[in-house]
């Protein structure tokens, strides 16, 4: 008798995929970047006025000459004449600026967009002059935004992926809007000249958007008046002081300490200070305008974990700004200690803004990074997606958690001048990887030495080897990327 070797197992059936249908949105999206964020053009010299990050422009821009004179607001402009600058495309490389820093292109935005989108034609980035009226690119946008959705409601691939949408109904707008462009996109939806157009949005995105306004406005516009600072920083002084978007975007919050009280900024206040007191009280009656108004339904991305200005004092014309804000209770009085001084209670932000600026409606999705690189930022990138497809669980699902490292870091130094690198929110070296390289890749330091200096602060000593843009990059084992540019340039 054989003996048997064994049962022999039968081979797996085959496993055919069944067909899938990738997810897509067949609405029209519309991409608003923020302050700086839109390359400009003269149309009186046929030149680029702001958009070229090379070491060889910035110099030009920021410390030579009259490098930013034609950011300048002109007299026929302050009048209504708005013809002069074009804006052309959104940011393709990145930007610097004082106190703002770092600003990332929109590249990965576009991208995201595109690949979400049933074709890149639903999606429109709107460039737009950013030292105008946020009410001037307001009705634009509302007229450009109208436009570009009939085109995608006639466009053949709407139709087509409408038939495999799982809501049965034409496209909508839908809003990504990084910064100021949060405020530009409000204000097209209320106040543009469309009183259809709130109504076939389905959504709005903002990231980092000022709702309150920043106190990083009021240092801008002081920077004439403050110093001693760098050179390019009287320079974007004197630009803003003539932009009617800078003064928009100053606080609108309690945020003015003066003694045991704390007010307003008041346009005595901001004339003090180097601003333009006519403009700011315009931005005030547009602010007025604009709250009177229902605001659409919208998901604030907020900022977190970042060293962030939030209060001021003024002494003698001197803006000394704090990281520390102040609460009110329900009633809108002030909180106060036992004494009767103002309560003061540090919220962080994302180092331009603070949280609860840029938090106009809850909940909030809070995402440890810096201003400049919210919109390229690898985690809110699936949260970007998210909303385009319309995911229930963005809005209904847990918030993410406020874990995470910041970074603080100068924005403008010397080359060969060692300056401070410091990393927040975590005092054990081993846990971090801290790099800066060369925004053209010529250079880099793949790993900075980190010295621990305080709770839940590290630092290193950072010597650049010559002019131009540098990008630091910090990872936490915890916690997502956070990133900050530096320029290095030389004072002449």
């Amino acid at each position: 008798m054989k003996h048997s070797r064994g049962a022999v197992r039968p081979a797996s059936a085959p496993h055919t995929e069944p067909s899938l249908t990738p997810r897509i949105t067949h609405d029209a999206i519309v991409i608003v970047p923020g302050i700086m964020g839109s390359e400009l053009h003269d149309t009186s010299t046929d030149s680029v006025i702001w958009g070229i990050a090379n070491p060889r422009w910035l110099a030009r821009a920021w410390l030579h000459g009259k490098g930013l004179e034609p950011l300048h607001l002109t007299p026929d402009e302050r009048v209504g004449d708005y013809s002069r600058v074009q804006p052309r495309r959104l940011l393709q490389t990145p930007v610097w600026s004082p106190f703002l820093r770092g600003i990332e292109p929109y590249t990965r935005l576009i991208n995201l967009a595109e690949s979400t989108a049933a074709h890149p034609d639903a999606v429109m980035p709107f460039p737009y002059d950013w030292r105008l009226p946020v009410a001037v690119n307001a009705r634009r946008l509302a007229d450009e935004a109208r436009i570009h959705l009939q085109n995608w409601l006639a466009h053949p691939a709407q139709t087509a992926a409408r038939r495999q949408a799982y809501e049965d109904r034409p496209a909508r707008l839908v809003f990504i809007a990084h910064s100021m462009g949060g405020l530009v996109t409000n204000a097209a939806l209320t106040l543009g000249g469309d009183s259809d157009l709130a109504a076939d949005t389905r959504g709005i995105l903002t990231l980092g958007t000022p709702f309150q306004g920043s106190v990083v406005a009021a240092n801008i516009l002081n920077a004439l008046q403050g110093g001693p600072l760098p050179l390019p920083h009287g320079r974007l002084a004197a630009a803003a002081a003539t932009m009617p978007a800078v003064h928009e975007l100053l606080p609108r919050f309690l945020c003015l300490e003066d003694g045991l009280d704390v007010h307003r900024l008041t346009a005595s206040d901001v004339d003090a200070i180097g601003g333009d007191k006519d403009l700011f009280t315009q931005a005030l009656d547009f602010y007025a305008a604009l709250d009177a108004t229902s605001l659409p339904v919208q998901q604030p991305v907020v900022g977190v974990r970042q060293d962030t200005i939030q209060s001021m004092t003024i002494d003698q014309g001197i803006v000394r700004a704090s990281e520390y804000c102040f609460l009110t209770h329900t009633d809108g009085e002030l909180m106060r200690e036992p004494t009767g001084a103002p309560r003061r209670t540090p919220v962080w932000g994302d180092g331009t803004v603070h949280r609860l600026s840029a938090a106009v409606s809850t909940p909030t999705i809070p995402v440890p990074a810096q201003h400049g690189a919210l919109a390229a930022n690898k985690r809110a990138m699936p949260l970007i997606e998210d909303f385009l497809l319309d995911h229930d669980a963005l809005i209904r699902g847990p918030q993410q958690g406020d874990d995470g490292i910041g970074l603080r870091v100068p924005d403008f130094v010397t080359p060969g001048s060692a300056w401070e690198c410091v990393v927040t929110g975590t005092d054990d070296p081993s846990a971090v990887e801290c790099g800066i390289a060369a925004v053209d890749g010529s250079w880099s330091r793949r790993q900075l030495s980190l010295d621990v200096i305080g709770d839940d602060r590290l630092s290193s000593r950072v010597s650049l080897p010559a002019a131009g843009l540098y990008r630091i990059t910090a990872k936490a084992d915890y916690g997502p990327v956070v990133t900050q540019i530096v320029f290095a340039g030389a004072e002449v």
